[in-house]
């Protein structure tokens, strides 16, 4: 995908469906910002902030209790971004590894379920 190309600044042959965005391919939280930003710009939509990478989550005392997040906010999680392997995270839901969560497949599939609802 071109935009996580541009936004990572990585060769397209390294960007996979599986790729994790941080620990396959780099990024850090700004390119989170970034990546928004430009598919925003390249597919004409709007991305409410928190939507595809839900950060308010983590803020929340309720979804989160030392270094780890509770089942409430895995379900959160779940209904935030139900394409995510939010499975495999909840054996071992650290905060520090959730961004592992966050895949060039899940931002593909967020993406046709979000223009699939702004086509007429």
């Amino acid at each position: 995908m071109a935009v996580i190309s541009q936004a990572l600044k990585v060769d397209d042959r390294q960007i996979h469906p599986g790729s994790s965005l941080i620990k396959d391919l780099g990024a850090e939280s700004i390119d989170f910002l970034d990546i928004v930003f430009r598919l925003e710009k390249t597919f004409k939509i709007k991305i409410p902030k928190g939507e595809l990478f839900p950060e308010k989550i983590l803020t929340d005392a309720r979804f989160v209790k030392d270094g780890r997040v509770t089942s409430e906010g895995i379900l959160a999680l779940r209904q935030a971004i139900p394409s995510a392997d939010w499975e495999t995270f909840s054996k071992n839901p650290l905060v520090a590894d959730l961004g592992e969560v966050f895949t060039v497949g899940m931002i593909v599939d967020y993406l046709s379920e979000k223009l699939a609802m702004v086509k007429p």
